[in-house]
């Protein structure tokens, strides 16, 4: 996981960018197809980066409002699981990755979501997803 970070900090459309990150945010949540994920709430663990641009990200004053709040992260989070029962991980990535890329100060996310405890023979099970905000170029051939 930081190894993506990492390179993607190097990527021509993000080299101007400040990476935001929330790391291991665990709450219970309602989600799996299996018989056994039905009936209740299953830990899951949740890795955000945002890609803001330090010329929108850059506080002159030391101010809340100048910043992307982490607590918006959160609030994406709690807003789509407190909305029931979601059969898939890839889902529920795919669904914070559209609604974090709708904030106007993030050109790009990457959203990751954990099971810990749903095979004892290994740490996790999960999935991870990464996106550009509509319109920003994705390669460098795509820029200026």
């Amino acid at each position: 996981m930081a190894g993506m970070s990492s390179a993607l900090m190097t990527h021509p459309q993000l080299q101007d960018c400040r990476r935001l990150f929330l790391r291991n945010h665990e709450i219970d949540v309602r989600i799996g197809v299996h018989g056994f994920e039905q009936h209740a709430p299953q830990r899951i663990r949740f890795n955000v980066d945002l890609y803001v641009p330090l010329a929108q990200s850059t506080p002159g004053r030391d101010d809340i409002a100048e910043v992307v709040d982490y607590d918006f992260v959160r609030e994406v989070i709690a807003k789509r699981v407190s909305q029931g029962h979601i059969q898939l991980q890839e889902t529920l990535a795919d669904e914070l990755l559209r609604a974090l890329l709708a904030h106007p100060g993030v050109r790009a996310a990457r959203v990751s979501t954990e099971k810990p405890d749903v095979y004892p023979d290994c740490d996790a099970v999960g999935v991870e997803v990464f996106g550009f905000r509509e319109g920003v170029p994705h390669n460098a051939s795509d820029g200026p």
